[in-house]
């Protein structure tokens, strides 16, 4: 790192000096700027949580209400000692933002996890201008090409009725914020059959209605009569509900999981799933390369995931690239 960086790497976090603040950090600190609510990213017993306004609910779910929250309009500039900071949509997962700082004549962007599909549960991506960019690169390797969401959603419903001709239930495993979202958000183009949810989801799907966001039409497994036939019904779940005595409840299932990581199929046979759905939150090869460049950073810092190839390539094309080792994971 050099002389007067505006992000630093610390045992805390990413840390920006002229502001006094972390960004995600993975210890408590007394000032964060928060940019999702995945809990590798949204963290307690933090003095102070800045966060963009549409991620609050999400924050209060997952952290509570007694924190000591600020919060912002995307774009809306706020000062953080002598920093200039302002939140910008990642497209990640609702509430999700990407943190602009101004300060010392230099314009650094963390990114945050973000992806560039479209989505329907949140805001779309925006490019950001900037000298530094931290980049995610968890999807970053030239095999992760992802086909379109909609067109996986109408496949997962294909799977659901082919279930029902061999009297099973089809079982989506997929992630409770976010993912599952934006897979009811899809599949309202295809299916008004409701969805049954597993009651972790549901929690996270309440708060996504609660914001307004349109999705198919859901009921939780829970309320479902006692000895119940879930012959085609589609049902999702967290990874977590595999192989739990919770799974008994459907005498006969297939199972899938709907993650950017079954773009590679032997994921899917070493994880005993009998389908894969190709559906991430996260950018893929092609547009974490061109998010770099549209940010105009002739600088890049890579934070968790498949970094090397990332910054071979940019190194290749004339932009100084390096890495960070955070404690950021993914919820993929």
């Amino acid at each position: 790192m050099a002389s007067g960086d505006l992000v630093v790497l610390r045992r805390e976090g990413l840390y920006c000096p002229h502001g006094d603040f972390y960004i995600d950090p993975w210890r408590p600190v007394a000032r964060a700027v928060i940019t999702h609510g995945h809990g590798d990213h949204a963290r307690g017993g933090m003095g102070e949580y800045h966060v963009v306004r549409e991620g609050l609910p999400i924050l209060h779910w997952r952290l509570g209400t007694d924190c000591t929250y600020f919060d912002y309009a995307y774009g809306e500039a706020f000062r953080l000692g002598d920093a200039r900071v302002s939140l910008h949509p990642a497209g990640h997962v609702l509430g999700s933002a990407q943190v602009r700082i101004e300060a010392a004549g230099q314009v650094w962007v963390a990114s945050g996890d973000y992806k560039r599909q479209h989505d329907p549960t949140c805001a779309p991506f925006e490019p950001v201008a900037c000298d530094t960019f931290i980049t995610e690169a968890t999807f970053g390797l030239p095999i992760y090409r992802w086909p379109d969401t909609s067109e996986v959603a109408r496949e997962i419903v294909e799977w659901r009725d082919h279930c029902a001709t061999r009297g099973e239930a089809a079982v989506l495993l997929c992630y409770a914020l976010g993912k599952a979202q934006r897979v009811l958000a899809e599949l309202a183009a295809w299916t008004d059959q409701p969805v049954l949810l597993h009651g972790a989801v549901q929690t996270g799907v309440d708060v996504y209605r609660g914001a307004g966001i349109p999705m198919v039409a859901t009921r939780p497994v829970s309320e479902t009569e006692k000895g119940a036939d879930f012959a085609g019904q589609l049902v999702l779940a967290p990874p977590s509900a595999a192989g739990s005595t919770w799974m008994r409840r459907f005498r006969r299932s297939q199972l899938g999981f709907a993650s950017g990581w079954m773009r590679v199929r032997g994921n899917r046979r070493r994880r005993n799933y009998d389908r894969g759905f190709v559906i991430s939150d996260h950018a893929d090869w092609p547009d974490l390369l061109r998010t770099v460049r549209e940010t105009g950073a002739r600088r890049v810092i890579a934070t968790h995931g498949n970094t090397d190839a990332l910054i071979r390539v940019l190194n290749d094309e004339g932009i100084a690239a390096e890495a960070f080792q955070t404690d950021f994971g993914s919820e993929e």
